[in-house]
């Protein structure tokens, strides 16, 4: 099939969840079928790094050079005042690139046989100039998010302009997803909100998955009392869950274990984290890493602190994995086949999240059993191989 897929941003380097995703179903595809990606990026060097990992795949590569908006500054907090008088959500708004609406209608030219979006705001570009079925990825059901968001923000001017957010992403999915083919989650719950909130059509679950081989091959050697926590760090839920470990987990740890160490690893640390863990003994961030494989060898648990999120994570399949401990929130762990005391220890919040450590730390059998499991589960039900191949059966259906 000549497929064209829409991604709001570069494939290459694997910092996000999302790009993750994107790459690791891309490969078992391209040499099945006539696949073009369409993809904003923010530098020359992840154009270039796309390239690399995908034109000799047989990829054909359609990248527009357009940094997304920075989240800081004077004028983001302009762009965050005018967007009150729109009726587009900000993150539709700043993600809509014109450059890439282009790229579009060219590739439409080539005909193409489906579609697939990695983002809902250009779901009326592509139906503007094509009658080919469309797919949308549902990477995180936003609308969900910005709820969280609104139940955990602090300040009445905060929460209400959240609470604007909120509604604004809210009409814009209900109205992308009852309009489209064919509507792709990454779990059931997901799935469900999708079809009972949103009106899809048709919905698919094509898992969040990780590639067993290569974390499954790492070679661990724990550290003792090594907290780890992996994220996007340019996200608002991978903040707050850096804060929560800040202000709640790691003080209580540290007056049972002096020692403690905390390392958080993600991309885009926003100025103030930067400065926060400069300050406070203990902490390690470790920003922009080329790959987090070293962190998952060394770390004794892997904390995910999450009270804001969607969609499912992949940190959690990393480490299972890798076979690292894992203790999570609720939240954290939503989307995943998982049980508490089976796979990984779950908790109702951040500050919950004390003891299951301590548990980790002192059975040190209960948490290799668990981590064994987790191994189990990634390699049976998550590795990308079988996933990429219910995504083909999509396709070939629709």
């Amino acid at each position: 099939m000549k497929v064209a897929l829409v991604s709001e941003t570069a494939v290459c380097p694997t910092t996000s969840g999302a790009r993750l995703r994107i790459l690791h179903l891309l490969l078992p595809l391209a040499g099945r079928h006539e696949i073009t990606l369409i993809y904003r990026a923010s530098t020359q060097a992840e154009i270039d790094a796309t390239r690399a990992e995908l034109e000799p795949r047989g990829v054909k590569l359609v990248p527009v050079l357009d940094p997304v908006p920075a989240k800081k500054g004077l004028s983001f907090y302009a762009r965050l005042a005018a967007n009150v008088f729109s009726s587009r959500p900000y993150n539709v708004a700043s993600h809509d690139s014109p450059g890439v609406r282009d790229a579009i209608r060219r590739v439409a030219a080539g005909g193409i046989e489906l579609w697939q979006l990695e983002w809902i705001a250009y779901a009326d570009a592509v139906r503007a100039v094509s009658k080919a079925p469309l797919l949308v990825t549902a990477h995180d059901v936003v609308s969900t998010i910005w709820q969280r968001h609104h139940e955990t923000a602090r300040g009445f001017l905060k929460r209400w302009y959240v609470y604007q957010q909120w509604k604004k992403v809210e009409a814009f999915e209900r109205r992308v997803y009852a309009d489209v083919d064919c509507a792709i989650a990454v779990s059931d719950d997901d799935a469900r909100r999708l079809r009972e909130m949103y009106g899809a059509r048709r919905v698919e679950v094509v898992d969040n998955g990780v590639d067993f081989a290569a974390h499954a091959a790492i070679e661990r050697r724990p550290e003792p009392r090594t907290v780890l926590y992996v994220g996007a760090l340019d996200s608002r839920p991978n903040q707050d869950a850096a804060v929560a470990l800040l202000d709640d987990v790691l003080p209580t740890l540290r007056k049972v274990y002096p020692d403690v160490r905390l390392q958080l690893v993600g991309r885009g640390p926003p100025d103030w984290l930067t400065h926060r863990c400069q300050r406070t003994s203990g902490v390690e961030l470790h920003a922009d890493v080329p790959d987090v494989k070293p962190f998952l060898a060394r770390a004794s648990v892997l904390a995910v602190a999450l009270r804001v999120g969607g969609g499912s994570r992949l940190k959690i399949l990393e480490a299972f994995a890798a076979g690292l401990p894992v203790v999570s929130t609720r939240v954290g762990a939503e989307g995943l086949h998982v049980a508490d005391g089976r796979e990984l220890l779950l908790a109702d919040g951040p500050r919950d999240l004390v003891p299951a450590i301590e548990q980790v730390w002192d059975d040190p059998a209960g948490a290799d059993a668990r981590a064994a499991a987790g191994r189990e589960l990634a390699r049976s039900r998550y590795d990308w191989e079988s996933l990429a191949g219910r995504l083909e059966r999509v396709w070939l259906d629709i």
